[in-house]
């Protein structure tokens, strides 16, 4: 997006909240992807929801205050979204959300709350799939409401593009083939890591695979792994948080992903690889439709099947859209607020 809008002569002014503080999880995708550097940086990390969104809108506000903007534009569903969104209508400036009517219907889910309110909070509302423009056309929102495409897709064709033109993105990690077969996991959310039976049974899941299965862990699943005392499968290898750059060429040469994330799940189908989903319910209801995601919980015996199962998938191209989304973003902010 911010390319786009540079482009079109717009300026923005971007606020990086903090809530992602790990180098690896946040800085990394400016240095990569040649992002601008935040203007601010608030530095709002660590507490309970509660208490990092009562920061963080105390501090957004101030900075909107200072920056009189025309619109705030806020991004996903995170607690920087709701906490953005928040602080601009209540000064009354319009809010545009990106990734707007995403719905997993799981109000138990601190995403699900954030992302419904910032959508009924916001002024123009972009988003990802004609599924997501119905979920808010049966919450009675109509107006201002746009699909245009994925921006996550513009990012995943971008990296793609990069990785693809040489060996160098691999992270190098002791005693790990990439040559050989192998499945990448990734597991973070609260409902699974906070939850013994959860996490046993998809540990218990993961012993029946023939590959290795390569599991850049969050820090929080760490801790997690470590105060629960859960033994990891031998064909398990846990590393480091991986780069997005990095990340984007472990995907590419992966057979299957294994994952509790949103995001992870559409790139996976990008890159043409199935997707084992630890969860009850996704957002993403088009992959399950392509088969190619399936749901398995924390049920072993179901992640057990969807491991070893043979899948013949065919992917289209044009999954929630063409790439191209930030440009067509900008040009529909420019428009709505001319």
């Amino acid at each position: 997006m911010s390319s786009a809008m540079i482009n079109a002569g717009l300026e923005e002014v971007l606020i990086h909240t903090g809530q992602h503080f790990d180098h690896e999880m946040s800085q990394v995708f400016f240095d990569e992807l040649n992002i601008p550097s935040p203007k601010y940086n608030l530095d709002v990390s660590g507490g309970s929801h509660a208490q990092m969104t009562g920061r963080m809108l105390g501090a957004i506000e101030s900075k909107i205050i200072e920056e009189s903007p025309d619109c705030v534009l806020v991004y996903g569903d995170t607690n920087s979204t709701l906490s953005g969104s928040l602080a601009a209508a209540k000064l009354h400036i319009p809010v545009v959300h990106m990734e707007a009517g995403i719905r997993s219907f799981n109000k138990k889910m601190p995403e699900e709350i954030n992302r419904v309110i910032t959508d009924h909070l916001s002024s123009l509302l972009l988003c990802p799939s004609d599924t997501a423009v119905t979920n808010l056309k049966n919450e009675g929102i109509q107006n201002g409401v746009i699909n245009v495409g994925d921006i996550m897709m513009d990012a995943a064709k971008k990296a793609n593009k990069i990785v693809s033109s040489g060996e160098g993105f691999l992270p190098k990690i002791e005693g790990f083939d990439f040559s050989a077969q192998f499945d990448l996991l990734t597991l973070h959310r609260a409902e699974n890591t906070d939850d013994r039976q959860r996490m046993e049974n998809i540990l218990r899941g993961l012993e029946s695979t023939e590959r290795a299965i390569l599991f850049p862990i969050h820090p929080r699943t760490r801790k997690k792994i470590d105060e629960l005392n859960l033994t990891i499968p031998n064909k398990v290898k846990i590393c480091e948080p991986l780069s997005y750059l990095s990340m984007s060429a472990v995907l590419s040469r992966c057979v299957k992903v294994i994952t509790d994330s949103g995001g992870l799940q559409k790139e996976a189908y990008w890159a043409k690889k199935p997707c084992i989903t630890l969860r009850d319910e996704t957002e993403w209801v088009e992959t399950l439709e392509e088969g190619a995601n399936c749901l398995v919980g924390a049920e072993a015996d179901n992640i057990s099947d969807a491991l070893n199962s043979k899948n013949e998938i065919i992917f289209s191209d044009n999954l929630y859209g063409d790439g191209k989304s930030a440009p067509s973003s900008v040009e529909k902010i420019i428009n709505f607020f001319s």
